[in-house]
């Protein structure tokens, strides 16, 4: 901890203005973007940092871009940083998580002997050398950095949407892009890479100017609380996040709490994964030793993808009203077996790993902490990733479902959960855009689980091609269902079908004018034995 502490009034005020500032910057991002994966379903977040990297504040956006972003920040925090510049990357062994999620960041730098703070510039190319928070050097004072991260429609690759069912290295999935500085040719040039481009290029500007606003919006508080003030104040949300954290950890009983579950991989077998949650003190320790080796498929996931799932299951069970700051984290150690399917290593594919792995981890934290305090049964445990392309467009989304129940709920229907925070697609915006016609979109009744408190039902999505194209899926839970919780049921299981055929949760295809491709979603499962019938 820093040492420091600020009044109680002006670190609620600080922390407000700053989660509003990242508030903002997401509402830039959404309104500038052209692809509807971002303007309409929101797939993106936005966080703005200290000096040193840390995760100061974030928006309440995408649980595994937000928890997983602090290790883009830390490629390249150590770099000389120029005001005005920024900084691409999506290489999951680099701080990314896959491929189409491409990160932008934005060094927040305070001109050197200059009272007067003047708004961010993308040509001004002043340096400020690394250093400790708020370090002084003569071109200025580098107090945070300002970052984006969005998950893009295409990003090159054999298969469109740069989500395949199949893949098995790394390149196979799309372009990788290391930590690089980021002018106006590289995103051009980057862009080129990639199916429709004049898209691509302007959802990388919108990521831009979402950064720019968290700038000014930070040169602003720097301004009204000094430099120094500021730094003060950055630390003291670190440190409470922390302090809360801590104090609701220290609220359980020491022990240990174990789970084990599995994944549904492509070639219909099953993953296996287990945790070992131990709590001691006000200290918590997770732990994947025992979980598969990575695989020849894409489920792996970086380490960073862990712990973002880690971080969520946590926030989640101890203390989901902390400022959501890296300072939550400190007391929680994550840890894999380096090469297994948590902490892979290059070239391992990794699309699904994502967004259907990390769903599990989640499952697998929160029945862990169970052990210690109460938790909900599980809820549908996928994201259920739909691609859909042409050589004219290519269209991506992921499709709510069921979420499990609590002791005094029932499991809310038809959500994204867990590490989703997306919406669906407006069928108006989907048919409006694309050769698709949406002929059902309704709950899949009764698939929630029974129970006490029943689980949320599913979502019954059925879409017809207008004219040929492609389609990729990528989804979990279709032969093991979300558990129920003590005596509850499970939820259904998830299903799929082109024209009335079962497909398999993980494959790709053709549609032909006139198919319709069906997805059932899953169920939550219930929570407590049902009530008997009475009279």
């Amino acid at each position: 901890m820093s040492g420091q502490r600020i009044d109680p009034v002006t670190l609620q005020v600080l922390a407000g203005a700053l989660h509003a500032a990242c508030e903002e910057m997401g509402a830039v991002l959404i309104r500038s973007a052209h692809s509807s994966n971002i303007k309409e379903r929101r797939d993106c977040s936005t966080a703005l940092f200290d000096a040193s990297g840390e995760l100061v504040m974030q928006a309440e956006h995408i649980p595994v871009h937000l928890g997983s972003m602090p290790d883009a920040v830390a490629a390249v925090a150590t770099e000389p940083q120029a005001d005005g510049e920024h900084w691409i990357l999506n290489d999951p062994y680099r701080g990314g998580t896959h491929l189409p999620d491409i990160t932008l960041i934005s060094p927040v730098i305070l001109p050197a002997g200059s009272s007067s703070l003047p708004s961010a510039s993308p040509h001004s190319g002043r340096l400020a050398r690394p250093g400790p928070a708020g370090a002084r050097s003569e071109s200025g004072t580098l107090i945070g950095f300002a970052a984006s991260r969005a998950h893009h429609a295409d990003v090159g690759g054999a298969t469109p949407g740069g989500m395949p069912a199949r893949s098995t290295r790394l390149e196979q999935e799309g372009v990788v892009i290391p930590p690089t500085r980021a002018d106006d040719a590289t995103l051009a040039a980057l862009a080129e890479q990639m199916r429709s481009p004049r898209q691509r290029l302007a959802d990388l500007r919108a990521q831009r100017a979402a950064n720019l606003a968290g700038i000014a919006r930070m040169r602003e508080l720097a301004r009204r609380h000094g430099s120094e003030g500021l730094r003060a104040g950055l630390a003291e949300i670190l440190d409470y996040a922390e302090r809360r954290t801590r104090a609701a950890l220290a609220g359980l009983p020491d022990g240990d709490g174990e789970a084990e579950d599995a994944l549904e991989a492509a070639d219909g077998s099953l993953v296996g994964l287990r945790l070992r949650a131990t709590v001691r003190g006000d200290s918590l320790r997770l732990d994947f030793e025992g979980s598969s080796p990575q695989v020849e498929g894409n489920l792996n996931c970086p380490l960073s993808v862990t712990r973002a799932a880690c971080f969520y299951a946590v926030r989640v069970v101890c203390d989901p009203d902390a400022p959501p700051s890296a300072g939550a984290w400190r007391p929680v150690e994550v840890s894999a077996p380096r090469g297994s399917l948590l902490n892979a290593e290059p070239p391992a594919a990794v699309a699904a790993g994502n967004v259907e792995t990390s769903s599990r981890v989640a499952d697998l934290a929160i029945e862990a902490l169970g052990a210690f305090s109460a938790v909900p049964a599980q809820g549908q445990g996928t994201m259920n990733n739909l691609t859909l392309s042409s050589d004219r467009f290519t269209y991506y989304e992921t499709i709510g479902g069921g979420q499990g129940a609590c002791a005094d709920a029932d499991g809310p229907d038809a959500v994204h959960v867990a590490m989703s925070n997306t919406l669906n697609t407006p069928v108006e915006a989907l048919e409006g855009e694309f050769p698709l016609r949406v002929r059902e979109l309704s709950l899949r009744r009764g698939s929630g689980g029974a129970g006490r408190h029943r689980g949320g039902d599913g979502i019954v999505r059925e879409i017809e091609a207008l004219e040929p194209m492609g389609y990729t899926l990528v989804a979990e839970r279709r032969r093991l269902a979300p558990r129920g919780r003590e005596g509850g049921s499970e939820g259904e299981p998830g299903r799929d079908s082109v024209n009335g055929e079962a497909i398999p949760g993980k494959t790709e295809g053709r549609l032909e004018a006139g198919d319709r491709l069906r997805i059932e979603t899953p169920g939550g499962g219930g929570h407590g034995r049902p009530e008997p019938a009475t009279g």
